[in-house]
């Protein structure tokens, strides 16, 4: 058993603790502005009144009126200046949780990101972060909004006690009615959220095939494809605008209702000489405060759905990272690799067995098999993308799993299929990674990768930004290896890396970086016997078991091995299609395998 650790109970995530953000200052700072607005409107119809009364009686009104127009301006400020924080605390918040998210996926265990696809991702990283983002903004406005009515209570109860008892008898209604709209919202939002990322996947998976759709001449069935949830969005959205109309209707009704309640118990205290015409106003108006609570409907929708769309956001920055050691690698090492007892499983079942493996310094070794035998499996665990559940994988005898970030994506380099270069000059893609890398290296990794002579036919050459050339898959992929060599440490692996290229220039990219001072262990998974012939070492898999470790040539006198090719079993060479041993393309003359056809 290995120190490695346990794939099935992955370690905590290293990139950040998911409590930090902008903190609570920014919320604060809305609550202060909002609850100092709430007291200015709970003020302002105590002082009207007083004004009014005043000013009726030809009384000294003028200080009055003064505080009158300075509460008005008052409010008016407080309220603009909430609405500028609350959209700063609503950026800030936003941000902070893309950028975790973001990071979350980047440094995650590829395979364990990998069920996520990318319109998911989208949604979860645009509408999902923006509406988690303005929930710390919401949770402090709804707290301010509910400051208002309880304030304007008390101060009823201050104007007159019998009005404040017509307008608390009334509240409970609104209380009963925004619970059931929070209830009844949370159950649909988390459905709307995750039907929208449904057709974002499949959006993204029609745009990204949209030759093959236009080939077969199938975009109508497509498009319905895409479009087929939009029936289930339509229906939860309807569900939501109903419930938030019933909420915002049931308010609407019952507020103009207190407010009638409460100014003809008003009128009639008024009529008794209880009340003053100033205090009635002031009345009436505390009476609308008051019933502010079924208000506050558009607030807890928006508090429902944050809380939604954190928790989807949440999943990704929470996604488990890998750990890493304290090691550096002795210098001057040759790059030999070693796997001693390794086990990976998915879903309880074995993909990969590799029970000692071992590459010597400087060799390459070409990992072999057919569709779905672990060569990516062993690629990744190789070049640690992934722990395995047993055993361990050793770089020149230091365990990977003891290594530093730094030193392990240093030493340890890929080339992938589809490299990701982004949209920035050529020049820049290539010189990108753990190393600092000079012009003259960026150079002469792109000869390496015999892509000198295309990069040098683009607009600006070297400095052309990648997002205005239209490149081919064969280019992007030597682009991709470019960047590969300049980095290049003790070991490469490269997982399908040249399967775009002819068989020529794939040849050709090969003694190149034989004949390169800087040639490093490389691991190849390789699907032509051309480039397992070329290979020091061939490693060969069957059905996720390592089922021999040796030379290409020896291995080719096995009917099994030259089937992993597609070649006959029982013949002497390779077929007419196929590429032969040493390189060269088969003979006309080769015997077909039984059942097959040309």
């Amino acid at each position: 058993m290995g120190t490695t650790p346990d794939r099935r109970q992955p370690t905590r995530p290293t990139h950040g603790s998911p409590g930090t953000g902008p903190g609570r200052v920014p919320e604060l700072l809305v609550l202060v502005c909002s609850v100092a607005a709430a007291a200015v409107a709970v003020v302002q119809p105590l002082v009207l009144g007083r004004t009014l009364d005043l000013l009726l009686h030809d009384g000294a009104a003028g200080r009055w009126l003064a505080a009158s127009a300075a509460l008005l301006v008052g409010e008016v400020l407080l309220d603009g200046l909430t609405a500028l924080l609350t959209g700063r605390c609503t950026a800030d918040w936003t941000a902070s949780i893309r950028s975790r998210a973001l990071s979350g996926l980047l440094h995650a265990v590829p395979e364990l990101a990998r069920p996520y696809s990318p319109g998911d991702v989208a949604t979860r990283l645009t509408l999902n972060a923006s509406d988690a983002g303005a929930a710390p903004a919401a949770r402090a406005a709804l707290a301010a909004s509910l400051l208002t009515p309880a304030g304007a209570l008390v101060a009823l109860a201050v104007v007159d006690v019998w009005v404040a008892v017509c307008v608390l008898a009334g509240l409970p209604a609104l209380v009963l009615v925004l619970r059931a709209f929070a209830r009844d919202t949370g159950v649909s939002v988390g459905a709307y959220q995750r039907v929208q990322s449904d057709i974002a996947s499949r959006l993204l998976e029609t745009m990204e095939g949209a030759e093959t759709i236009a080939a077969a001449g199938t975009a109508a069935r497509e498009r319905e494809r895409v479009l087929r949830p939009l029936a289930e969005l339509g229906t939860l959205g309807a569900r939501m605008w109903k419930l938030h109309g019933k909420a915002l209707a049931t308010g609407g009704v019952l507020v103009p209702l207190l407010t009638v309640a409460a100014t003809a118990v008003g009128g009639l205290r008024l009529g008794s000489g209880a009340l003053s015409v100033g205090e009635l106003l002031a009345v009436c108006r505390y009476a609308q405060l008051a019933a502010g609570f079924g208000g506050a409907a558009t607030l807890v929708g928006a508090l429902v759905r944050g809380r939604a769309a954190r928790e989807r956001t949440t999943t990704l920055e929470r996604l488990p990272a890998l750990s890493y050691g304290t090691r550096s690698l002795p210098p001057g090492g040759p790059g030999a690799l070693e796997l001693r007892g390794v086990r990976v499983q998915r879903e309880g079942t074995e993909v990969l067995r590799a029970d000692h493996v071992a590459v010597p310094g400087g060799l390459t070794a070409a990992v072999v098999g057919r569709s779905g035998a672990g060569k990516s499996v062993l690629a990744a665990v190789a070049g640690r993308l992934i722990d395995p559940d047993q055993g361990q994988v050793l770089l020149d005898g230091t365990p990977l799993d003891l290594l530093t970030r730094s030193c392990l994506r240093a030493e340890v380099g890929f080339a992938f299929a589809r490299p990701v270069l982004g949209d920035r000059t050529v020049a820049e893609a290539v010189a990108a990674g753990p190393r600092t890398v000079s012009p003259h290296q960026v150079q002469e990794a792109i000869r390496l990768a015999d892509a000198e002579a295309f990069v040098r036919r683009l607009p600006r050459a070297y400095d052309t930004p990648l997002a205005d050339t239209p490149l081919s898959g064969g280019e992007y992929q030597r682009l991709g290896l470019a960047r590969a060599f300049a980095h290049a440490g003790r070991l490469l692996v490269m997982d399908d890396a040249t399967s775009s290229l002819d068989t020529a220039t794939e040849h050709a990219v090969e003694q190149a970086q034989r004949r390169s001072p800087q040639a490093a262990t490389r691991l190849v998974v390789a699907h032509r016997p051309s480039v397992a012939a070329r290979a020091d070492l061939v490693i060969w898999l069957d059905d996720g078991r390592v089922r021999a470790v040796d030379t290409h040539r020896r291995l080719w006198e096995e009917a099994a091995y030259r089937a992993v090719f597609g070649t006959r079993e029982n013949g002497v060479g390779p077929s007419p299609t196929e590429d032969r041993p040493d390189g060269r393309r088969g003979g006309r003359t080769a015997v077909l395998r039984e059942g097959t056809r040309p």
